[in-house]
């Protein structure tokens, strides 16, 4: 990668006091650096001193700049979110998966479907959702408690639970969709085709096929006939009482238009949902029981908290807005490993960010990972502290973006939070995380930020009077 300036500051040595973080470059990369590199971990491509600067800008095929100004990144994402579109790299990623869901939809097209799909992600209907999560955490209690106090993949183990969650609140257990073979022929796909391109990188035009992407098409195209199946046997058969998120995705409507989604838009919104709406929460749980077995100061301060607000009974939704350190955890967990550690988009129009010239066809990327780790904007920006989220006030808006924000902020943002914390807490009553020696997680970035190796911990069971 050719940055700006050329040269950048040395990566300061391994500091055992903080979690782990991902090594940045330090020297510029070239064209066929950069495509190495981001193939197997896209943060390697982002420069050390996005961490220490505004916007850092340079060329790589085309003109790019990475963005860590607020005011800038307010602009991009509230104020001109239509003259900043999602980048073509990311549209020719997704959209043999998931179409023009409304991950990749834009305009028009965009609107209508957030429209009829909001009413799905109402505080009501969330809450309703938090029997089905404190079950699915049990469960994962359960199998984590019988290790007897052997080490653990603890993200395995949240891919699990998480799944169980979004399975239940999608097809209520009806058996009538193998979520699972969807989940692992996305993920197949998203294993070859989400890997940078380096036609891509070169600005060539999106006709032109990518082989990565063509050779992962027929699971694909497999995957997508089974949730049609689904889909159609669903309105074959009506709702149940109380309505999974098929179901109220079925009835959605857009206000404006009355107009629903037909198949192939509630397939590809329904697999966008399945998937983003178990991996990134089941990251952001293996990470925090990581930082949490990292720092035990915190963890007894967490379970402290939930024998405080919970006692011994079961973990509701009522629970989760009094667990304010729970919270804590799960938004410092976000601000360093955020789930999209980076966001890319095309502009579309001339524009100034941080006195630099944008050009149409510019590349504006919002290195999320970066961004929360920027010493600009966060004190002590490595280190794990959750009494940095004690008060939110204090959290410039565009500083703390793991959800994005704007327009596009994510959907699903309230659902992920609250079945982060129901889980952590059920997990942190039931059992003490401790690190296992020489097993550290290695950030690694090519769709998602993952902990690569796994999340290795020790769980031993804590011994509870019964209720």
């Amino acid at each position: 990668m050719s940055q700006t300036p050329p040269h950048a500051a040395q990566t300061s040595p391994p500091d055992t006091a903080r979690p782990v973080r991902a090594d940045l470059a330090t020297e510029p990369l070239g064209l066929f650096g950069s495509l190495k590199a981001a193939r197997s971990n896209l943060l390697s491509i982002l420069p050390e001193i996005a961490v220490r600067q505004p916007m850092v800008s340079g060329r790589t095929g085309l003109r790019w700049h990475m963005v860590m100004d607020p005011g800038a990144i307010r602009q991009m994402l509230l104020e001109k979110v239509d003259d900043y579109p999602k980048s073509k790299a990311t549209k020719n990623i997704l959209r043999p998966a998931i179409g023009d869901s409304l991950f990749v939809a834009e305009g028009a097209h965009w609107r209508w479907q957030r429209r009829a799909a909001a009413p799905v992600f109402t505080h009501r209907n969330i809450a309703n959702l938090a029997p089905i999560m404190a079950n699915a955490a049990e469960r994962a209690a359960d199998r984590i408690a019988s290790v007897d106090g052997r080490a653990v993949d603890l993200l395995d183990e949240m891919v699990k639970t998480t799944f169980d969650v979004i399975s239940d609140v999608t097809f209520s257990g009806d058996g009538t969709f193998d979520s699972g073979a969807v989940h692992t022929a996305i993920d197949a796909y998203i294993a070859e085709a989400g890997k940078i391109s380096l036609l891509d990188m070169l600005g060539v035009p999106d006709w032109v096929p990518r082989p990565g992407r063509m050779m992962s098409g027929h699971a694909v195209g497999d995957m997508k006939r089974v949730a049609d199946q689904a889909i159609e046997a669903r309105r074959t058969r009506g709702s149940k009482d109380t309505p999974d998120l098929l179901d109220l995705l079925l009835a959605g409507e857009d206000p404006e238009t009355k107009k629903r989604m037909n198949t192939a838009e509630l397939r590809d919104n329904l697999l966008t949902f399945i998937v983003a709406g178990h991996e990134t929460t089941a990251l952001t749980l293996a990470w925090g029981l990581y930082l949490c077995a990292f720092d035990q100061d915190v963890q007894d301060k967490a379970r402290a908290e939930i024998a405080n607000i919970c006692g011994q009974g079961p973990i509701t939704g009522e629970h989760v807005p009094k667990l304010t350190f729970l919270r804590q955890i799960v938004d410092e967990t976000l601000r360093l490993y955020p789930p999209a550690g980076i966001i890319s988009r095309t502009a579309q129009k001339h524009d100034t960010l941080c006195a630099r010239d944008i050009r149409p066809g510019d590349t504006v990327m919002i290195p999320i990972y970066a961004l929360q780790r920027n010493h600009l904007l966060w004190d002590n920006p490595d280190a794990f502290d959750p009494d940095r989220f004690a008060d939110r006030k204090a959290i410039d808006r565009y500083a703390y973006l793991p959800f994005g924000d704007g327009p596009r902020i994510c959907i699903g943002a309230s659902f992920a939070i609250q079945e982060a914390v129901i889980i952590l807490a059920t997990l942190l009553r039931r059992s003490r995380f401790e690190p296992v020696k020489g097993r550290p997680p290695k950030p690694v970035m090519i769709l998602t930020l993952r902990p690569e190796g796994g999340v290795w911990l020790q769980a031993i069971p804590i011994e509870t009077p019964q209720a």
